[in-house]
């Protein structure tokens, strides 16, 4: 006989447990094909995990994730599919070079790029990135992350790099690729631009000046920012503007405005102008505004660029101004304009200041040299197995990323946020992928002096200088789907595994990440980058709120794993979470999922105790009581739902399901009829394997060491057949009626005794009137007596109520207790009364509250609920005491 020791502690066996798992290598899927444990019907599944920056540590974000993306990798597994989950790491370029730079800065290097160099620079970097990943990869396996560690990926790694020189080649000779003076975002801190998506806004207050640019002209401006008015070409109405129409094609002169430069300033029309805000009028800066500069191309207006990449204004903004910051610029101008009576109003207004994602700084909207790919240009797109388009039909970017969508080739979970990723698309601009940092893909462009070379590799000949700068990190993690798997090169991976089936990421990269590898998937192969994308919440502390350093309410994943365990920490991340929606999270909510881990480990344990000589491959066994068929069927209804909330994406409800027929069900009743019955050892060994099995994928650790503990370390849970459904999955209505009617008995003695303040070991004398369930109840007799702690039982057709006896009806079956010798029964009247009475003055005294007119009116909607509340409670309580009473 098997005997689990008494406590499970999990800080004894996970890291032992996950370093069985990887000497296995059956987290590689070819070793499990050549095990014979993939079912060849089934398929593949296939999952790259978003690779982590390089940038620190995981948070509890990351933990949701890894939960996620592993419960559903050791169901699939479990379930017969070839099934890979591809891990890997994302170098994250500007991210993990400013990381750097400010740790070299603590260091006493102030400059650093300028005092290491290149070549010293980059050593630093790389060796604070190898750090980190070492770091990321140990908290997966902390986590249980069943990742197939042979086929690991970096982002900047060689087998990538080619990949991502092979596409910009590509892209380039397609013509969608191209270097332009455009404008774009500049983050004037990390002296880098950024993409649309990668421009965060913060809400501020901000002043609104409204002013004339000279006393003779005739319309006035307002704006938040009257420094780059120093670089105004243009003013725009609308054509519809009875005020303004007459000077549309107008040109006015305006001599040294803020005491810089001359301006020419043209009227033109914009039906866009919103003629209630401000004065109805807008002051056009092409150079420094993106809205501005769409305007300058339709209205073919001159872009003069006063405002450089250090944040300092140039010398066209005046000489003047010259190298003044452009704050110091700001309060130079509105001086200008208050001494020269040119300023008409100064008010605050709420505000968003377009801010860096990654430092925080000002961005400043400013035209340079810079690659972009074009989201708008037609090519022929050779290979396609995308629904709707042909191979060799004519298509943008753009409209490979609506297309898959819309055909729902792609599935995103849940569907409400397909509105939000048209959106997006639908409003694309060009995107700039060069970057003016040293971390990161070197763009494969060669220059010598007017030729330009764009290749694969670098040019055979002599003299070529390469461009200076790097891709945007999207553009490589663009190509995670299949860059992993072997592309370039036609891999048997690729083959196999891609598209891939599942995307498993956070809501907030659905822009960032998600929308970039559908453009760079459908270009580049033609294909789909995975069937479907389940989108995560972000985690928060209890009461909703962000987690943060500054609030003290930060939950470390590490921290958690070692007071309660990993499987503990996975459980809090996955009940309760459903897809696209924040999940609230506690140190309790961890602490609780500690005490179920404990739960199935005792409930295991006493099964263990029970079943003589356990065996692996039990078959269904037969039933032979009423609770023995009970059970099987509820266990068979369990996987069925299980099964369907899995396939679902349903994770919480599945998790959920599992927990009460865990607890509720088995715990509580079968288990606990199962010691008055007798040998049930065949009945108890085929739950056991099966409720191990299916709680695997949510609790890995626990249950592969229950698993080991009956069967031993060379049998692993991880690689054990996913339950069969044994019958058709229905509830017989007789026997969930039979069982429900004796529970309910049983529970209904249970709440006598509790009303009536009687102890648990005082046993009681019980009569039933079992009408036409005479002969189910008595044949259940002992198991009524037993859970009820009742000393005598009486069942016969009818029974009468004796005068010291309280009782219930069920289900037509009168129950009375005798509370004779029990229940001092003028002592116990006294204290009910004394309880009504208590009970009747504070029914008054909320009933007075919600009849005063000055509370219903000032109380808030959410207090008068709570006080109706707990008007509603205590009513229903008294006319309980008054019916014990009687």
């Amino acid at each position: 006989m098997k005997e689990l020791p008494k406590a499970y502690e999990p800080q004894k066996y996970e890291d032992n447990i996950y370093k069985r798992w990887e000497e296995s290598g059956f987290f590689n899927p070819d070793n499990c094909k050549k095990a014979g444990f993939i079912d060849e019907s089934k398929g593949s599944f296939s999952m790259v995990l978003p690779p982590p920056n390089v940038t620190g540590t995981l948070h509890i974000g990351h933990a949701s994730m890894l939960a996620i993306e592993d419960l559903v990798t050791r169901y699939k597994r479990m379930s017969g599919f070839e099934t890979l989950w591809l891990p890997g790491t994302d170098h994250a370029a500007i991210a993990t070079q400013t990381k750097v730079e400010k740790l070299l800065i603590e260091k006493g290097i102030k400059d650093p790029k300028n005092e290491l160099g290149r070549e010293k620079f980059l050593a630093e970097v790389e060796k604070f990135a190898q750090e980190s990943h070492d770091t990321i990869v140990d908290q997966c396996k902390k986590m249980g992350s069943s990742m197939d560690w042979s086929r690991e990926a970096y982002t900047l790694d060689d087998a990538r790099n080619l990949a991502v020189r092979t596409v910009f080649k590509k892209m380039y000779d397609d013509g969608l690729i191209y270097r332009g003076y455009r404008l774009v975002n500049w983050c004037p801190r990390c002296k880098s631009t950024l993409a649309d998506d990668e421009v965060e806004h913060k809400e501020q207050i901000a002043k609104l000046y409204t002013f004339k640019y000279s006393a003779d002209f005739p319309i006035a401006i307002a704006t938040t920012r009257p420094e780059t008015k120093l670089g105004d070409t243009a003013l725009a109405v609308n054509p519809a503007d009875e005020r303004y129409a007459k000077y549309i094609g107008q040109e006015f002169l305006v001599k040294n405005f803020g005491g810089g430069a001359d301006l020419k300033i043209k009227i033109i029309g914009e039906e866009s102008i919103d003629m209630n805000f401000g004065t109805g009028a807008l002051g056009v800066t092409p150079a420094h505004s993106a809205t501005d500069y769409e305007m300058a191309q339709r209205n073919k207006l001159e872009i003069i660029k006063i405002i450089d990449e250090d944040g300092l204004m140039t010398k066209e903004a005046g000489e003047k101004y010259l190298g003044t910051a452009v704050k110091a610029a700001r309060a130079q101008v509105v001086e200008w304009l208050k001494e020269n009576n040119l300023l008409e109003k100064e008010e605050e207004i709420p505000n968003n200041l377009s801010i860096c994602y990654r430092c925080g700084y000002a961005i400043e909207p400013l035209p340079s040299r810079q690659w972009f790919v074009d989201v708008n240009k037609e090519f022929v797109l050779a290979n396609s197995a995308i629904e709707g388009i042909k191979s060799g039909d004519k298509v943008t970017l753009k409209k490979l990323m609506q297309q898959v969508v819309t055909n729902k080739q792609i599935e995103i979970i849940p569907d409400r946020f397909e509105k939000t990723y048209f959106h997006w698309i639908n409003n694309l601009r060009d995107w700039c992928i060069s970057r003016q940092i040293w971390y990161g893909h070197r763009i494969p462009v060669w220059y010598k002096n007017e030729e330009i070379f764009v290749g694969v590799e670098a040019p055979a000949t002599e003299g070529w200088t390469q461009d200076s700068d790097t891709l945007d990190t999207w553009f490589s993690s663009g190509l995670w789907t299949f860059s992993t798997l072997g592309w370039p090169n036609n891999t048997a991976d690729l083959k196999t595994f891609h598209p891939t089936s599942l995307l498993e990421t956070g809501y907030d990269i659905l822009f960032f990440w998600v929308a970039r590898m559908i453009l760079m998937t459908t270009y580049t192969l033609g294909q789909i980058p995975f069937e479907k994308v389940y989108l995560h919440g972000l985690v928060r502390d209890e009461k909703g709120r962000k987690m943060s350093k500054s609030l003290g309410n930060v939950i470390n994943p590490l921290d958690t794993i070692a007071e309660f365990g990993a499987d503990a920490t996975r459980l809090s991340l996955l009940l309760g979470n459903t897809p696209g929606n924040d999940l609230k999270l506690s140190q309790e909510k961890v602490e609780g999922f500690r005490n179920f881990t404990n739960k199935l480990w005792n409930i295991s344990r006493f099964m263990l105790l029970n079943i003589p000589e356990p065996k692996l491959d039990v078959k269904l066994p037969e039933a032979k009581t009423l609770f023995d068929e009970w059970i099987l069927q509820q266990l068979n209804d369990t996987l069925n739902q299980v099964n369907a909330n899995l396939d679902g994406y349903h994770f919480s409800a599945a998790g959920e399901l599992l927990r009460v027929f865990t607890w509720d069900l088995l715990a509580d009743w079968y288990l606990e009829i199962a010691k008055i019955e007798g040998d049930k050892s065949e009945i108890l060994n085929y739950i056991l394997n099966t409720l191990l099995k299916l709680w695997h994928p949510f609790m890995p650790f626990v249950t592969e060491q229950i698993w080991s503990e009956i069967y031993g370390t060379d049998k692993i849970l991880m690689v054990e057949k996913w339950p069969q459904l044994h019958r058709e999955p229905f509830l017989e209505e007789q026997i969930f009626a039979d069982t429900k009617l004796i529970r309910d008995i049983i529970a209904g003695i249970r709440m006598l005794r509790s009303e009536n303040k009687i102890e648990p070991v005082k046993k009681l004398n019980a009569l039933i009137g079992a009408g036409t369930k005479l002969e189910l109840l008595q044949s259940n007799s002992e198991i009524i007596k037993a859970l009820a702690r009742l000393e005598n039982l009486e069942i016969s057709s009818q029974a009468t109520k004796s005068t010291t006896a309280v009782g219930f009806v069920e289900g037509g079956i009168e129950v009375f207790i005798d509370l004779a010798g029990v229940v001092d029964m003028e002592k116990e009247k006294e204290r009910l009364k004394k309880e009504l009475e208590s009970i009747t003055k504070y029914i008054a005294g909320i009933e007075g509250k919600l009849n005063n007119a000055e509370f219903a009116q000032n109380a808030p909607a959410s207090v008068i609920e709570k006080e109706k509340e707990k008007l509603a409670e205590a009513q229903e309580k008294m006319v309980k005491l008054k019916k014990q009473i009687q």
